[in-house]
Parts: C-alpha cells; sequence; structure tokens
C-alpha cells in the first residue's frame, strides 16, 4: 500500500511558477515510474509527465513540454513537479501517481491512467489571467 499526498498548489497569476511536491509513504517508490496527471472541471484527467525509476528519462504531455519539469528525490521518496510560464488552461487539480508494473526496460513511462496503480488526493492550481 502506497499513500501520496500532494502540496504546492494555490493560485497564480498568468506566467507565475509553482512547484508541487507529491510524498510518498507506507512504502519506497523508488523502484517505480512516477507520473503527474491533471484533470479541469469538466475534462477528463490528462497525462501531464512522467519520471523514470532512476530519473535518466522524463516525459510530457504535448501542452506542457518546455514549461513544466518533474524531478524525484528518491531517499526522500518524494516527486516534484516544476511549472513555469502557467497559462490560465493549466488551471486543474494535479495528481501523483505510482506505476508498479515491473517494465523490461528501465527506460520506459507510461502515459495511460490505467498503468498507474495509487494516486494522490490531488491539489488544485488556478492560475489567473
Amino acid at each position: 500500500q502506497v499513500s501520496l499526498v500532494e502540496s504546492g498548489g494555490g493560485l497564480v497569476q498568468a506566467g507565475g511558477s509553482l512547484r508541487l511536491s507529491c510524498a510518498a509513504s507506507g512504502r519506497t517508490v523508488s523502484s517505480y515510474v512516477m507520473g503527474w496527471f491533471r484533470q479541469a472541471q469538466g475534462k477528463e484527467r490528462e497525462f501531464v509527465a512522467a519520471i523514470t525509476r532512476s530519473g535518466d528519462l522524463t516525459g510530457y504531455g504535448d501542452s506542457v513540454k518546455g514549461r513544466f519539469s518533474v524531478s524525484r528525490d528518491n531517499p526522500e521518496n518524494t516527486v516534484y513537479l516544476q511549472m513555469t510560464s502557467l497559462k490560465p488552461e493549466d488551471t486543474a487539480v494535479y495528481y501523483c501517481a505510482v506505476d508498479q508494473t515491473r517494465y523490461r526496460s528501465s527506460y520506459y513511462y507510461s502515459q495511460r491512467r490505467d498503468s498507474y496503480t495509487y494516486w494522490g488526493q490531488g491539489t488544485q492550481v488556478t492560475v489567473s489571467s
């Protein structure tokens, strides 16, 4: 059982930055891919970013490429999402999740929601224009 708690959300003006944190407890997540997703009101949950277990490979959704950066601190069992140049359309609840699939390659991550087994409760990010 893994518990994930996101923090760092809030209200920010367009063009601003926020750093989200996701702290895991219950067991170490250092062996797993970690992902960030978001869900805007009335929309489906969408992939934002993922990072492989060693942090050697990261991936991003098209709408956030070049603006968001995902990282992890395995000894601290924590994953981060640095968000810059925020836009009103980035407004959503942001969730972190862990993918416990044992992939053959350590250089792989999934963008599929159903690949991820445990999810946090989410943190609200609101970007004003």
